[in-house]
C-alpha cells in the first residue's frame, strides 16, 4: 500500500514552514537584498548560485536549474519521494498527518525487500553472536560488542541453505529472497543455496534506517574476499556508501574522510571518527561524489597504500574533480590500510595525517616520483614531462608558478625549459582543436546573430525581467519601453510588462508564441531564447544597474550624436537669430547628455 496525503495537510506544511529556516539548518544563507543566497547543496561551486526568496517561498539555483518548494528541496536533499519528505516536514513542524493508503505493485516490493533484508540481518547477528570463532575475529580486529551492534555486524554459517530455510519458514518467497541476492538458483533449477557462506555479514544501510543489501568477508583464505548483494529494487551500489546512515546521524559534517574497506569504516568509527565512509566494492562513482559533498566540506581519501590503492586513489581523485571537488590525500606506510596503522601507532598519530595530507597535484608528483629515479637522466625528462601535462591543466598562473618551481628545484631543469614545455602542450593541443575544426562540415545550422554589447546588455535585462517579477519591476522603475533600442526589443518588454499584470510567474514556451503572434522577429526570439544568465546572485543588484547604466548610456549617446549631426548642419546654414537661438539650446542639450 502506498500513502496519500490530503491536500490542506501539504498546504499547512507549505505555509507553517519558513522555507528560509528549513534549508539555512542544510545551506549556509547570506541575506541579499529582498532574498537570501549560498552555495547550491545539489552541486559544488565556488560562488554562490543558490537563491532563496521569502516572500516567493521558493528556491532556485542559477547554475544548475534546480528550484521549488520547501517540500521540493527536502525531496531533493534527503533523497526522499514527496510522501515521506512531507512527513519528515510535517514531524518538525509538530503538523498531524493524516495518510490513505492506496496500493501499488512496485511500492509494495520495495517494502517487502526491506523487511526481507532485516529478517536476513537478525538470522546473521544471531549466528554471529553464537560463533565463538567469528566473534574471535572480531575480536582480534579490535570491534567490541558495542560497535558491533551499532553497525548491525552478523556472521553466515559455513553452510549451503540455512539462510534460504530460516527466511523459507519466516513466510517468505523463494523467488522474492533470490530476486534481492540473498540466495542464488542451483544448476538445473534444482533448488537454491545461500549465497553468503562463512562470512562476516555487514549490513549495508540507507539514511533512511532500511537495510538495502549486504557485504559479506571471507573468513579463510578463499575467494572473493568479498562479496556484496546483487543490485536489486533497492540495492544500487553506485548510489550508495558503507557508513553514511551514521554519519548522517552523528556527523558535524565538516569533512569526509573516504576509505577502502568496511573494516576501516568500523574500525575508525570505534575510535569515534564518525565521518568515514567506504564505497561498496566498486571504483567511486559520481553519483558517490555527489552524495559525499553533501556530507562534508572537506574530502579525504585514505585508501590502501599498495599499487592497487594509489590506483584507485588516482580515479577517486579524478571523479571528484569532475565534480569539482579538490581532494585531500593521506598517505599511509607501504603496505598499510588504516586500520593496521591506527593499530600499530594509535589514533592520536593518525589523526596527525590528516595536517600532513596533500592535494592533488603533490600526490601525483609524489606517486610519479615513485616510478622513475630521478638520479637516471631519462628517468628524469620522462618525470618532468610528465609533471608538465599536470601543471599544465591548473587554472591558476599562481599556482602554476609554484610548481614549475618546485619541480625545477626537484630535476635540476631549468624553469624556462619546463614553461617551454608546458607551453608546447597547449599549443599542440590548440593546434588539433583548429585542424578539427577546419575539418568540420561546412554546412552549419541557422543561429541567431550575436548581438552588439548595448543589445546584448537589453537581451539580458528583458531575460532577467522574464525569470522574476522582482527583476522585473526593479527594472521597470528605472526604464520604460522606450528606452530600448529597437523596435523587437520594446515590443519584447511591453508584452512582458503586459503579461506581469495578471501572473506573478511567466511561462518561457507561453511568452514565446506571444512573442510569436505579436509579428516579432525569429530571429530575435531566438537570440533571446539563446541568452544565457551566468550571475552570482551576490552581486544581483549591481548587476541589474550595470546592465540599465548600458542601455540608457547607449541612449543618451545616440542623442548626442543626433545633437552634434544638427549643430554641424546648423553651422552650415547661413546664420539667423533663430538659428542662433537653436544652436544655444541644442548646445545646452548636449552638454546635459554629457553630465548624465
Amino acid at each position: 500500500m502506498v500513502s496519500f496525503i490530503n491536500d490542506a495537510t501539504i498546504d499547512r506544511v507549505k505555509d507553517d514552514g519558513n522555507i528560509v529556516d528549513i534549508i539555512s539548518s542544510y545551506v549556509q544563507l547570506n541575506k541579499s537584498g529582498a532574498n537570501y543566497v549560498g552555495l547550491c547543496p545539489f552541486h559544488n561551486e565556488k560562488t554562490p548560485s543558490f537563491t532563496v526568496s521569502q516572500s516567493k517561498q521558493f528556491f532556485h539555483c542559477f547554475g544548475c536549474g534546480e528550484s521549488g518548494d520547501s517540500i521540493a528541496f527536502i525531496m531533493k536533499i534527503e533523497n526522499l519521494d514527496f510522501i515521506d519528505a512531507t512527513k519528515l516536514l510535517a514531524d518538525r513542524l509538530a503538523i498531524p498527518i493524516e495518510e490513505k493508503k492506496v496500493d501499488n505493485q512496485r511500492t509494495r516490493e520495495r517494502e517487502r525487500a526491506y523487511e526481507i533484508n532485516k529478517t536476513a540481518a537478525r538470522f546473521f547477528y544471531k549466528n554471529l553472536i553464537n560463533n565463538p570463532q567469528a566473534l574471535k575475529y572480531l575480536e582480534k580486529r579490535q570491534i567490541d560488542p558495542r560497535t558491533i551492534r551499532r553497525f548491525g555486524l552478523g556472521f553466515a554459517p559455513d553452510t549451503w541453505d540455512s539462510l534460504y530455510n530460516y527466511l523459507v519458514d519466516k513466510k517468505y518467497k523463494s523467488e522474492e529472497i533470490e530476486k534481492i541476492g540473498l540466495i542464488g538458483k542451483k544448476s538445473g533449477n534444482n533448488g537454491y543455496y545461500d549465497r553468503f557462506r562463512n562470512r562476516i555479514i555487514f549490513p549495508i544501510i540507507n539514511t533512511r534506517g532500511n537495510i538495502i543489501g549486504f557485504g559479506g568477508r571471507i573468513l579463510d583464505d578463499s575467494m572473493p574476499k568479498y562479496l556484496n548483494s546483487k543490485e536489486s529494487i533497492v540495492f544500487h551500489k553506485r548510489n550508495n556508501l558503507f557508513g553514511l546512515n551514521l554519519v548522517h546521524k552523528h556527523s558535524n559534517r565538516e569533512k569526509i574522510l573516504l576509505v577502502e574497506g568496511y573494516m576501516d569504516v568500523i574500525a575508525l568509527f570505534a575510535k569515534g571518527m564518525n565521518f568515514t565512509v567506504a564505497s561498496l566494492g566498486t571504483a567511486l562513482t559520481n553519483e558517490q561524489v555527489k552524495l559525499l559533498r553533501r556530507y562534508g566540506n572537506n574530502i579525504y581519501i585514505c585508501y590502501d597504500s599498495d599499487q592497487a590503492g594509489s590506483n584507485a586513489t588516482l580515479k577517486a581523485i579524478d571523479i571528484l574533480l569532475e565534480e569539482d571537488i579538490d581532494p585531500k590525500i593521506i598517505l599511509l606506510p607501504e603496505g598499510m590500510d588504516p586500520d593496521d596503522y591506527i593499530k600499530k601507532y594509535g589514533m592520536l598519530e593518525f589523526e596527525k595525517l590528516f595536517v600532513k595530507s596533500l592535494n592533488h597535484i603533490d600526490y601525483k608528483i609524489f606517486i610519479n616520483k615513485k616510478k622513475y629515479d630521478l638520479s637516471n637522466t631519462e628517468d628524469n625528462i620522462q618525470f618532468t614531462i610528465k609533471i608538465a601535462d599536470i601543471i599544465r591543466k591548473l587554472k591558476s598562473p599562481v599556482e602554476q608558478d609554484v610548481y614549475i618551481n618546485k619541480i625545477s628545484q626537484d630535476t635540476g631543469i631549468s624553469k624556462e625549459a619546463i614553461e617551454k614545455e608546458i607551453k608546447s602542450k597547449v599549443e599542440k593541443k590548440s593546434n588539433k582543436k583548429r585542424n578539427l575544426k577546419y575539418n568540420q562540415p561546412t554546412i552549419k545550422p541557422v543561429t541567431s546573430e550575436i548581438p552588439s554589447g548595448y543589445l546584448k546588455a537589453e537581451l539580458e535585462l528583458i531575460k532577467l525581467a522574464i525569470e522574476d517579477k522582482d527583476f522585473f519591476e526593479t527594472i521597470n522603475d528605472r526604464l520604460g519601453k522606450e528606452d530600448f533600442s529597437s523596435n523587437g526589443n520594446q515590443e519584447l518588454f511591453q508584452i512582458i510588462s503586459s503579461e506581469y499584470e495578471f501572473n506573478s510567474k511567466l511561462d518561457m514556451d507561453k511568452l514565446v508564441n506571444k512573442f510569436i503572434d505579436s509579428g516579432i522577429e525569429q530571429n530575435l526570439i531566438n537570440t533571446l531564447t539563446e541568452t544565457k544568465l551566468d550571475y552570482n546572485p551576490t552581486q544581483i543588484d549591481k548587476i541589474l544597474v550595470d546592465l540599465m547604466s548600458t542601455v540608457v548610456i547607449n541612449k543618451l549617446e545616440k542623442q548626442r550624436r543626433e545633437i552634434i549631426k544638427n549643430i554641424e548642419n546648423i553651422d552650415k546654414q547661413s546664420e539667423t537669430k533663430e538659428l542662433r537661438l537653436k544652436l544655444i539650446n541644442l548646445n545646452n542639450e548636449l552638454k546635459s547628455i554629457r553630465q548624465e
